[in-house]
């Protein structure tokens, strides 16, 4: 088996896969099996075997290089910044998908830069050979970064490479990987050091002058982009709050976003009954055919349904129309005409999460593998939304019901009505309007009006434990044998050391009992009663998918319930003054309970 990186040249191929096999003959004699990703120009795998492995994920002999060179900045930051990246890199070339016009990618390949400093980037690549299935891509990829992880972490590069993958990463691009991304940018310096500390090298070193040269003019170059992106955010920032929402008039870039309301009412049918999906606080959701042939979920806001309404509309079409994840559900466009605003949304055909966790007829379709991929489906969906998209957003609402799942079972988030963006930096926000659901809402937003991305983690940690328990948060109100809610049981089972006891039955004897008991010590962490404690979502989708990193004891957590079934709350009814009942707060903390009123 013999490649080459995604946009080689012929010549650079070819060159490469003659080094490989030269070396393979001239340091591998006699040998039944060997393999090699050599690398001057570009990069290349050469493999063969006395037997087949196509298919087979060969994790062993493993081979790692580093740089000696240590990482200056703050290493926490650095490393929430590596982390991040990683994840998102190893999600992206392990599913094969297209990348955005920031990134060269490929099947099951992909080469990306994420900013580190005003200054300063890093650059990875990953690749796997194409006969893996995703699932054994993204296991060796995560191989290697934990290799590197353990071996290296706090250099400023390196390189691990296993029969079935390749992972490097430098604070310079290499191997013409990034030429399509970035120009300007500083030759790669060599690597050196193994993972046992004998040195190495890896190419002819540059002359002091030289690299001073290039990263003057590195420097220069790399201000002036920056000075460009920002003002054309500024450009763009200041058209997107040029919508004229009553007329339908977009002054900037959304036109190519609205839809005609002719072609929408022949894509329904008319709005034909029998194509309704569904009915909402605000309206109707329909299925739809454009007349490409693409199957859409049209969401037709009623004429009737206030001033609320139209800021959650707004919401939409200002906020998600920016956003591209795999594990969030994608607006495809909006429609204003007359009095009808409507939304339009790609079709996803299994409804929400709700549908299937909470009907005791189907729970048992999802078993447990197929819970944790939810688990870990929506927590890369919220990192994307606080970490990774162009702004910080706060989704306000996580819930089952905004949870929908795709032919594949993969979940998107929905419903961004409720979501706020939040200042790049700013850690928390005020409001006196307090939209969402009770049983989700962390204490320190229900109470105090105060919302973060820690609010989000809280909702997510509610959340899994209602995954892994197939029963709603609020049910627990109706029985009191349990415990007051959802998290009060859970953390009760958690003391008495039995957390598998909340498992759903259907699940029970089938799981695998450390994960999910993993899986419960997380969502724990979530729902802890101090902001501050709870983790980020980027250290809990490495708590979910690295057992090697030993998890903090969780603090008790923090309550928030009604004294009814959990009830969306409109905005509209609030910013009156007026309450939709009384509801309390509960902190284990300090024994507490106090009666409440929206503020």
């Amino acid at each position: 088996m013999a490649s080459c990186i995604p946009g080689a040249e012929s010549k650079e191929c070819s060159d490469c896969i003659t080094e490989a096999v030269t070396k393979m003959i001239q340091n591998c004699p006699n040998q039944t099996e060997a393999f090699s990703w050599p690398g001057t120009k570009t990069l290349c795998m050469v493999r063969y075997a006395n037997s087949s492995f196509y298919g087979s994920m060969d994790l062993e002999p493993n081979s790692l290089r580093y740089n000696t060179g240590n990482i200056t900045i703050n290493m926490s930051e650095f490393e929430r910044i590596w982390d991040a990246f990683m994840i998102r890199m190893i999600d992206s070339a392990s599913s094969g998908r297209s990348g955005a016009s920031s990134s060269s990618s490929g099947k099951y390949y992909a080469a990306d830069i994420t900013s580190l400093t005003t200054f300063q980037r890093v650059y990875a690549l990953m690749e796997c050979t194409p006969d893996l299935s995703p699932g054994n891509c993204e296991a060796c990829l995560r191989a290697n970064v934990r290799r590197y992880q353990d071996c290296c972490r706090g250099n400023q590069g390196g390189v691990a490479r296993r029969p079935s993958c390749f992972f490097r990463w430098d604070l310079y691009p290499f191997l013409g990987a990034f030429d399509n991304i970035i120009s300007g940018a500083p030759p790669l310096q060599p690597l050196t050091g193994d993972g046992d500390g004998a040195a190495k090298k890896d190419g002819d070193s540059l002359s002091v002058g030289a690299i001073v040269g290039i990263v003057v003019a590195s420097v220069i170059a790399i201000v002036l982009v920056l000075l460009a992106l920002a003002f054309a955010f500024y450009r763009r920032r200041k058209s997107s709050r040029e919508v004229d929402f009553q007329t339908g008039y977009d002054i900037s870039n959304t036109d190519s976003l609205q839809f005609d309301f002719k072609t929408i009412e022949a894509a329904t049918d008319k709005f034909l009954r029998s194509n309704m999906l569904g009915q909402g606080g605000f309206g109707e959701v329909f299925k739809g055919i454009l007349p490409n042939g693409t199957e859409v979920a049209v969401k037709r806001l009623s004429k009737t349904s206030g001033q609320c309404a139209l800021l959650e509309f707004k919401n939409e079409v200002l906020v998600v129309a920016k956003l591209q994840h795999r594990n969030l559900v994608r607006l495809l466009g909006f429609c204003l005409e007359s009095e009808e605003k409507i939304l339009v949304y790609e079709f996803v055909p299994n409804k929400s999460l709700d549908h299937l966790l909470f009907d005791p007829e189907k729970q048992g379709q999802l078993d447990w593998t197929m819970r944790y991929k939810i688990i870990s489906g929506i927590a890369r969906g919220i990192l994307y939304l606080h970490q990774d998209s162009r702004f910080i957003i706060i989704h306000r609402d996580l819930k089952p019901s905004n949870i929908l799942l795709d032919a594949d079972m993969n979940p998107k988030i929905k419903d961004f009505g409720k979501a706020r963006i939040i200042s790049v930096g700013q850690t928390i926000e005020n409001t006196r309007i307090i939209v969402g659901t009770y049983g989700y809402m962390s204490p320190e937003y229900a109470m105090h009006g105060q919302f973060s991305t820690k609010s989000d983690v809280y909702s997510f940690g509610v959340l899994v434990l209602e995954i892994i328990n197939g029963k709603r948060n609020s049910s627990f109100l109706e029985t009191e044998s349990n415990g007051s809610n959802l998290v009060t049981y859970a953390w009760r089972l958690w003391s008495n050391g039995s957390p598998l006891e909340l498992v759903d039955p259907f699940v029970r004897k089938s799981c695998d009992s450390s994960e999910v008991a993993r899986c419960i010590h997380i969502a724990l962490l979530c729902v802890q009663e101090n902001p501050m404690d709870r983790p980020t979502l980027s250290t809990i989708i490495l708590m979910l998918t690295s057992n090697t990193i030993t998890l903090p004891v969780p603090h008790q957590p923090g309550f928030f319930f009604k004294t009814t079934r959990d009830q969306d709350l409109s905005a509209e009814y609030l910013e009156s003054g007026q309450s939709t009942g009384k509801f309390v707060a509960f902190s284990i903390n300090d024994g507490t309970i106090s009666d409440l009123n929206p503020r």
